[in-house]
């Protein structure tokens, strides 16, 4: 069943719960609040969005929360998926380091992404729903869902940050192919997206300005509920499959990780992997060390201000208590579009704070990089978003190298780059510039953060 190479479980092996790091966190974490009244979010304040299950989900403090059946079955699909040792990889670098992926670009989707589209698209067939309204960065979480959508029987709208429609022309004809369709964000479809279009005719748009048209389309139709494909607790929650598996499989390969290594835009993979480990650690005390990696034109947990803010440009949303560059803010086009959020999801904010975690921040030029050595190493191309973990991962066993000690470093792989590869010739090109922020416009955003009182 297993080599040096792979580690791979059977079906009857996919965790039959999800794993809640709330039930282990030293500290609680602090609640979400009701932007009109200032008090913390009653269930009634979402449920014009989400279905009860899923709200009863984001507020939880149960360690483990149980996976329907017909999810399960769905998750068979593709999981559990495989973890590699990058044998080869470890040999291009020389280096003393041990290096594992969990790879979840074996799913229909390419990414990790259904994990949680499945399980969304669940709950709202179940409540009566009939369409799911959705924003994506690069993609994949559109697609995601929108193969969800097609298995539950949902008609799904997508609202694509403008620039990576026009860069990813393949992930908006997948979701197509899916049946769900596909608008370029900010639009005209929208009140939120026509001010933005009326203040900046050519904004490339943003997950912010995505995410308030796709909250709008829900809001105001009863037929039809927001699904987020990251930062929200319920989304981490069911992205846990990933380490939940990886546990068994590094006690499979007869190793611990010294550190485990995810990219960072929203939070969702990098929970997943991470917080089972986490809660080991929190639980047991088995040592491990744990690192976002993000990109530096967008360096919400290097740069941000942790602070209440609203996850949308429109403030249709509630406010969270997260890291984040201002709800304002507009990222460059860099091309892991999936990585362009303003804002941290809560509880990997939350973990930053109390010290759980490191964070780091990079350009996509040492990403491609670390991504094309990747490829000619171990045979998978990255998605843009997930070279910035096999870029730590490569850091880290430099370091190895350079101490001359050995190091276990475990890296989630969260996505294939098969519709990525315009990206990839630009690299090799010479055409990818290493694009920071405005410093202005961050300082114009954060200055618009919304004024909490005190609890």
């Amino acid at each position: 069943m297993t080599d040096q190479y792979k580690y791979l479980l059977p079906d009857d092996r996919i965790p039959r719960a999800w794993y809640n790091i709330q039930a282990d966190l030293p500290v609680p974490l602090p609640p979400g609040l009701n932007p009109a009244t200032g008090k913390p979010l009653a269930p009634d304040d979402l449920a014009a969005i989400f279905p009860m299950e899923l709200i009863r989900q984001e507020v939880s403090t149960e360690r483990e929360i149980e996976i329907p059946e017909p999810v399960r079955e769905i998750y068979k699909l593709w999981r559990p998926s495989p973890l590699h040792r990058a044998v080869r990889l470890e040999r291009a670098l020389d280096t003393p380091a041990r290096i594992f992926y969990k790879y979840e670009g074996v799913s229909p989707a390419g990414s990790h992404k259904p994990n949680t589209a499945v399980a969304q698209a669940f709950y709202n067939r179940e409540a009566g729903i009939k369409k799911l309204s959705t924003e994506t960065g690069a993609g994949q979480w559109g697609c995601s869902l929108a193969f969800a959508g097609s298995l539950f029987g949902l008609e799904v709208k997508v609202y694509m940050v403008k620039v990576s429609y026009a860069q990813k022309p393949y992930r908006r004809a997948l979701m197509e192919t899916y049946g769900a369709t596909c608008i370029p964000s900010p639009s005209t479809e929208t009140a939120a997206g026509r001010a933005v279009l009326a203040e900046h005719p050519d904004s490339p748009g943003s997950l912010g300005i995505a995410i308030s048209e796709a909250v709008e389309v829900a809001a105001q139709n009863a037929d039809t509920n927001y699904a987020l494909g990251s930062v929200l607790n319920h989304v981490g929650l069911h992205q846990s499959v990933i380490g939940l598996e990886a546990i068994e499989q590094m006690e499979m390969a007869g190793f611990w990780p010294d550190v485990v290594i995810a990219c960072a835009g929203g939070g969702s993979n990098f929970a997943g992997i991470a917080f089972p480990f986490l809660g080991k650690k929190l639980r047991e005390g088995t040592d491990v060390r744990v690192v976002a990696v993000e990109p530096a034109g967008c360096p919400t947990l290097t740069r941000g201000t942790y602070a209440y803010d609203f996850g949308d440009i429109a403030h249709l949303t509630p406010l969270m208590k997260m890291h984040t560059l201002g709800s304002s803010f507009v990222p460059p086009g860099f091309h892991a579009g999936g990585l362009r959020y303003h804002g941290m999801g809560p509880l990997v904010s939350h973990a930053k704070e109390l010290g759980l975690i490191e964070a780091r921040a990079v350009y996509q030029n040492p990403c491609f990089e670390a991504g094309l050595m990747f490829a000619r190493a171990e045979g998978i191309v990255p998605a843009p978003e997930s070279t910035h973990a096999v870029r730590g991962a490569i850091d880290e066993a430099l370091a190895a190298k350079a101490e001359g000690k050995p190091r276990t470093i475990l890296f989630n792989l969260s996505g294939h780059g098969h519709f990525d590869m315009q990206a990839y010739m630009d690299y090799a090109a010479g055409k990818l510039q290493d694009l920071d922020y405005d410093e202005a416009a961050l300082a114009e955003s954060l200055a618009k953060l919304p004024e909490v009182a005190p609890a």
